[in-house]
């Protein structure tokens, strides 16, 4: 008799969108700049080493000033759905975890219409698919946890895949769940995020690696 799997149990992916199942062409600091102005970007970025959060930050603003900030970054977000371009691997990465019957869903911070340009342009669909409106956002661990109920799995059936250490990562982490950074560039790899609190699971250059890692140590089932 063959000795069980002492493998996790995987059941179900949740990705991020911008800069993970999309090509990053968002400025994030121009927009940071553009919303902050100069001297309170420099500071604000001096006393957030792994990153701005810059809808928690306008959060406590008064509501002009908050309706001008969400305005400079719905105009960053619309110049990047006009260049939106999927991610290399992103589509052959949906049919491996089709074909396995694991369950797909996404988190993003941008807003419902980038979403539903994204579903239409990739012709995929993603479910639940949460987006700026559902409140709170990343990094708080709700809407991983949402996504999880609605699936009748438990977080750590389920790992959390995105760009971003402060986001996605202490996203997944929070929750429960396995997570994967995606870091093309190897930006990480800097001194400042080596004692950040929450640290990936797993961290991959492309998502055409991410195939070969669920094989190699999960027990992938529906």
């Amino acid at each position: 008799m063959a000795a069980a799997s002492s493998k996790p149990h995987l059941k179900g992916i949740v990705f991020d969108m911008d800069g993970t199942l999309t090509v990053p062409v968002i400025d994030f600091q121009a927009m940071y700049r553009a919303v902050l102005g100069h001297d309170e970007y420099v500071a604000v970025k001096s006393k957030n080493p792994s990153g701005i959060d810059i809808l928690h930050h306008i959060e406590s603003w008064s509501p002009d000033k908050q309706k001008k900030a969400y305005q400079v970054i719905a105009d960053f977000e619309k110049q990047g759905l006009d260049h939106l371009q999927i991610m290399p691997g992103a589509a052959e990465l949906c049919s491996f975890l089709d074909s396995r019957n694991i369950r797909r869903g996404l988190i993003t911070r941008n807003v419902k219409d980038a979403v539903d340009l994204f579903h239409q342009r990739f012709g995929v669909k993603f479910s639940p698919a949460l987006s700026r409106e559902y409140r709170p956002y990343k990094p708080d661990p709700a809407p991983l946890l949402h996504i999880c109920s609605t699936w009748e799995i438990q977080p750590n059936e389920v790992m959390m895949i995105g760009d971003s250490l402060k986001d996605d990562v202490a996203c997944g982490k929070r929750a429960g769940a396995f997570t994967c950074l995606l870091d093309e560039t190897g930006r990480y790899d800097a001194p400042e995020y080596a004692n950040v609190e929450h640290q990936p699971d797993y961290k991959v250059s492309s998502l055409v690696e991410v195939q070969s890692l669920l094989e190699r140590d999960f027990e992938l089932t529906s």
